[in-house]
């Protein structure tokens, strides 16, 4: 698996080493030794599976505070989307920056997203699968979010008009943000 680092310190791109032949291929979504090699010690404890059915749907930018910020090793295993990831830790450098990447069923790329980033994808395709790998469990007290369409992060999102959850069209801008990490 080869990672790749990005200008957000800490947040990975993963490109697997897929082996193929006539019956299909295989690949090693995670290997714990392979983590720890890169000096990741992430402890997984669940494992989250969505589906959208529309394109353009949106989902985020999500995160949760403490005791429960969650890393989450992110793949689409269906379709394709957008990932964006968001700095929301107020003492880095790279504090209200972004990245995006293509995750695609083809690419099988993941992106690995530490406690502190705000995220969110965005499907490119009907009918997209992700899944992902979380550190912590959903608490509903703890869940928090930014507004996808911040004019100060100014994501290019693929689709201005995307499908939203009700609770994503209510999240605050960052600068009005009063919940962040240090």
């Amino acid at each position: 698996m080869n990672a790749i680092a990005t200008k957000l310190n800490g947040v990975l791109i993963f490109e697997p080493q897929v082996f193929g032949d006539h019956r299909g291929w295989f690949m090693e979504s995670w290997n714990e030794r392979k983590m720890q090699e890169l000096g990741l010690q992430i402890d997984f404890i669940q494992d989250n599976h969505s589906f959208s059915a529309e394109v353009g749907t949106l989902r985020g930018l999500h995160y949760q505070l403490p005791p429960f910020a969650q890393t989450k090793l992110v793949r689409c295993t269906q379709g394709a989307i957008l990932d964006v990831v968001v700095d929301i830790r107020r003492s880095s450098p790279t504090f209200g920056q972004w990245i995006s990447v293509e995750l695609t069923a083809e690419n099988k790329k993941q992106i690995l997203v530490p406690q502190g980033f705000a995220h969110a994808f965005m499907t490119l395709v009907p009918n997209c699968e992700v899944q992902y790998k979380v550190d912590a469990y959903y608490s509903p007290e703890h869940d928090r979010g930014l507004a996808w369409n911040d004019p100060d992060l100014a994501i290019p999102w693929p689709n201005a008009t995307p499908v939203l959850s009700e609770k994503d069209t209510k999240h605050p801008r960052l600068q009005e943000a009063k919940e962040l990490f240090a």
